[in-house]
């Protein structure tokens, strides 16, 4: 390359600067460096053999000089600065409708740090973009070839200095992600012509002396304007001015600087070897880029550049490319620009068309098109082009004065009078007096910025002022109101047969609901499968689509799936076309729904954090969704092994209730149980049975935690001692039980009580010994709270717990009771949600039912006991061996046939009435029996 000189088109140029710099800053050191290194920048991307084309990112201006010069100079190659690896996407563009984003996603890493996953890249793409002109042209002219060359995905995350974070939002008045702003989600963000100073003290003396808010307002009044109807050597050399100037300026950020070195050297490493391989003319090919790159100084740079450059191997993540929904304040949102600054864009590419009568390339075989194009029709006829002259634009350009547009008066009336009437509709207050304001104030602020025409930014500017005033009486503000009068947020779509092929399965499925399930918006699905049993398919997928995809995606209205029931009827709201991005990425992770609910199902139960309780929930979405037995069996013997291995009771309230609600859905839906909840109700009594004894003294184990361990010992007791399970280990666990804490004390009486370790009545002496001591009167509260939580292990106290409730409210003095009941009723809010009804019934059973029998009223536990009729045996009998005889004297019939039953042969003594052969072997036998039986009638 020529080195620059006074022959150079920039000499006079170049020597303005140079008696600038020396005027400025005290001598011809100070500025000379930046100021001609500006020039040589230019001058050096110019005079390259390879025609450079520096853009901005959703640029009109960037996009109408791209459609002009592609039609002058018909490229046979085009290069786009574009990740390489999603290529393959760019053709399916022209089955969607704009704006859209090429996606790279990897949900299992290799060769990255395990939180980084899932690895995600978008590149935005709108219609008012140079790099969508280059896209269509390429792929709309025959012999044209694209060729993307910058670093592919895996590449940048390689390069990723620290954790991989998206293109956040920069600016202050950027949107907040949420909404359609969050359509790209934690994504990054690549995308072409980064042009924004990077040094902080730049960006603010450009908008103060500009008279402007934020930087796509200085760029809108500054670089769009002035270059919409420019010709092509007068934009490429501004831009690559802009560009050099924002590199020379910016901070010594050596990540920031080694990252953009190596994107430069891989791209013109990546055309040089394609410009050998295929023999291409440079002069017949443009490379598409941003004006940051264009300006660059790497030794790579050029058709004549070195080769030193070695591009490092791909890491072994796989990696899934797809075409996601992406919308104006998404890219907003993702890359720090202004609210409405994209809308307002695509309204000046409106404009920029109408004015320069330039033709820009469309992909029109989309949704919404009227006809798709014909093979060939987008080849261009033959344009003599003549080769440019390289001429100095610069000089003429900077020291040409602003252009004044004159006021147009009819656009501005419009806009007003729309903005008025979009106010009265979103319930403002607003009247022709304020349409007149808004018009008379935006001109009245383009003056004090020193403009002849108000931009949209002083238009919303004017709007704010005088019609919201305090308040906002809707749902939207007047700065939402005008950017949605200015095009609105545009929400982009990918067609039915770009889509995966897990979404295309997902919308074949759901075709008999005859419901436009791609667009917006709620669609409401009646599902009766009473008259139509087709749809029972239907309803597993809307089911499994609940469970993978985010809350509003499949909404239930009416109907459940539960473990052994199923609904007759459905109502459900469903928005896929609104959340289309994450059925999309769901086709990433495998080809059908029920793959990837498994494979999930999989990853939850493998987890290095998996627990018991997480398993078994993995266990029962795969019952309720997948048919089958062998996943659940799979997934069943892994919450055996997750069990064996925990060491705390944390989760014991939620395996309880997961492995109850398993075991009654296989007794009531099996011939036999499976053999991995066998061994998971074997496991689980020896497990806990260990634990216990810790558990009562450990004060981080929650009485919550303790009563659901007792209630998984007593509800699989049954079935553990069936499968060989001893029950000695359970005696010996309440034997080495010694609480200190009163709610875990108050819990093993109860649990005794379970166990036949003690009578109710002895239960009954020690709350009234509790409650005649004053130094215990305080922490009788939480003696309650025990006897609360024992409802779940003990359900048959619930009488007692009532009697007990009710002398603490009878007995407590106010002191104690009033500070209690908070904790009462958030005990029964929180943990007793399933136990309260039961306290419900029994006091219901238990109180008069009307409030004059109040009065009279004597609680059962308090009244006296009625003395035995005549001729019949004692009372209830008591503990003790003569108490056993007399109940089984008063029962003879039921003795004989549980010893008939046993198998056992005897006669009944003499001193036992209605004697009967067999009972008083039995006795001797099977004292438990007759003390089982002597409880249960005692406590009735």
């Amino acid at each position: 390359m020529n080195a620059p000189g006074q022959g150079t088109p920039f000499a006079a140029l170049r020597g303005q600067l140079q008696q600038a710099a020396t005027e400025f800053a005290d001598g011809p050191d100070a500025l000379e460096g930046i100021l001609l290194g500006i020039v040589d920048d230019v001058d050096r991307a110019v005079r390259e053999p390879l025609e450079i084309f520096p853009v901005c990112h959703h640029s009109p201006a960037s996009a109408v000089a791209m459609a002009r010069r592609l039609r002058e100079k018909q490229p046979k190659v085009v290069y786009l600065e574009l990740c390489e690896d999603m290529a393959p996407l760019l053709s399916e563009l022209r089955n969607c409708r704009l704006p859209v984003a090429v996606q790279a996603f990897a949900s299992e890493v290799k060769g990255f740090p395990a939180e980084w996953a899932p690895l995600s890249v978008i590149a935005p793409i709108t219609e008012a973009s140079a790099e969508y002109q280059a896209i269509a042209y390429a792929l709309g002219t025959p012999g044209v070839e694209l060729v993307l060359v910058d670093r592919s995905s895996d590449h940048v995350f390689q390069w990723q200095a620290g954790t991989p974070q998206g293109a956040g939002p920069a600016d202050p008045d950027a949107p907040p992600a949420d909404g359609e702003a969050a359509l790209h989600g934690d994504a990054v963000g690549v995308e072409i012509g980064d042009l924004r100073p990077r040094f902080a003290e730049l960006e603010e003396h450009l908008l103060r002396h500009g008279k402007v808010r934020h930087w796509s307002e200085w760029w809108h009044q500054y670089v769009e304007l002035p270059l919409g109807d420019s010709d092509h050597d007068t934009y490429r050399q501004v831009m690559l001015l802009i560009g050099s100037l924002f590199r020379r300026l910016a901070p010594g950020d050596q990540d920031r600087v080694r990252v953009d070195e190596d994107r430069e050297r891989h791209m013109w490493t990546r055309m040089r070897a394609h410009l050998a391989a295929t023999g291409t003319d440079p002069e017949d090919c443009l490379y598409v880029c941003g004006a940051f790159h264009a300006s660059s100084r790497v030794a790579e740079f050029g058709v004549h550049g070195s080769d030193t450059f070695e591009i490092t191997p791909p890491s072994g993540s796989t990696w899934q490319h797809g075409l996601i929904p992406s919308s104006h304040a998404a890219i907003e949102a993702q890359f720090g620009l202004a609210a409405g600054s994209v809308s307002i864009a695509a309204t000046q590419w409106s404009k920029n068309l109408r004015r320069t009568r330039v033709r820009p390339f469309r992909l029109t075989d989309r949704p919404g098109s009227k006809k798709a194009a014909k093979p060939g029709k987008a080849a261009l006829p033959p344009v003599p082009v003549v080769p440019d002259a390289l001429s100095d634009k610069l000089s003429g350009f900077l020291r040409k004065p602003p252009v004044l547009d004159r006021l147009d008066e009819a656009e501005l009336l419009g806009w007003s009078v729309e903005i008025v009437r979009s106010a009265r509709r979103n319930n403002y207050l607003a009247s022709t007096a304020d349409a007149i304001a808004v018009f008379e104030t935006s001109i009245l602020l383009a003056g004090m910025r020193d403009r002849a025409k108000p931009t949209p930014y002083d238009f919303q500017d004017a709007a704010v002022t005088c019609i919201e005033k305090e308040t906002v009486p809707g749902r939207r503000d007047v700065r939402r109101l005008v950017e949605i009068l200015m095009g609105g947020d545009r929400v982009g779509q990918v067609g039915y047969d770009a889509l995966p092929p897990l979404a295309r399965d997902v919308h074949d499925r759901l075709a008999p609901l005859n419901l436009a399930l791609q667009q917006r918006g709620v669609r409401r699905a009646l599902l009766d499968m009473a008259s139509r049993p087709e749809l029972e398919q239907v309803s597993d997928v809307l089911w499994m689509l609940r469970r993978l995809m985010p809350d509003g995606a499949a909404r239930p209205i009416m109907g459940e799936r539960g473990l052994g029931t199923r609904s007759i009827q459905e109502s459900w709201d469903l928005a896929l076309g609104t959340h289309q991005r994450a059925l999309i990425e769901l086709g990433y992770e495998g080809v059908s729904i029920e793959q990837v609910l498994e494979q999930r199902l999989r990853r939850t139960a493998y987890a290095p954090d998996a627990t018991a309780a997480t398993v078994l929930e993995a266990v029962e979405d795969a019952v309720l969704h997948l048919r089958g037995d062998r996943l659940a069996d799979e997934l069943g013997t892994r919450a055996l092994e997750v069990l064996s291995t925990e060491r705390s009771v944390d989760g014991a309230p939620e395996v309880l209730r997961r492995v109850r609600r398993l075991l009654a859905y296989y007794r009531i839906s099996r011939p036999a149980l499976p053999a991995w909840i066998e061994s998971f109700a074997k496991t689980g009594y020896a497990h806990y049975c260990t634990l216990l004894p810790k558990a009562f003294t450990d004060e981080d184990a929650t009485v919550r935690q303790v009563a659901a361990m007792l209630g998984f010992l007593f509800s699989m007791e049954n079935l553990a001692l069936s499968l060989g399970c001893d029950r000695t280990q359970l005696e010996l666990a309440f034997a080495q039980s010694h609480p200190r804490e009163p709610s875990k004390t108050a819990l093993l009486w109860a649990a005794q009580v379970q166990l036949g370790q003690l009578s109710r009545a002895g239960l009954r002496e020690r709350c009234d010994a509790l409650l005649d001591n004053p130094l215990v009167l305080p922490a009788y509260p939480r003696y309650l709270s025990g006897f609360l939580h024992a409802l779940e292990p003990v359900p048959q106290l619930a009488g007692f717990v009532v009697e007990a409730v009710s002398n603490a409210f009878a007995r407590l003095p106010d002191p104690v009771l009033l500070p209690w009941l908070p904790s009462l009723i958030t005990t029964l809010r929180n943990d007793g949600a399933d136990l309260a009804p039961l306290l419900i019934r029994e006091a219901g059973r238990v109180f008069p039912g009307r409030l004059a029998a109040l009065d009279s009223w004597v609680p059962p536990w308090r009244e006296a006991p009625q003395p035995p009729a005549a001729g019949a045996p004692t009372a209830l009998p008591g503990p003790g061996a003569g108490g056993r005889a007399l109940l089984l004297a008063a029962h003879p019939a039921t003795c004989d046939s549980v010893a008939e039953l046993l198998g056992c042969e005897g006669t009944w003594e003499e001193t036992v009435p209605a004697a009967s052969p067999g009972g008083a072997a039995l006795v001797a036998r099977h004292p438990e029996t007759a003390e089982a039986l002597e409880a249960l009638l005692a406590g009735v």
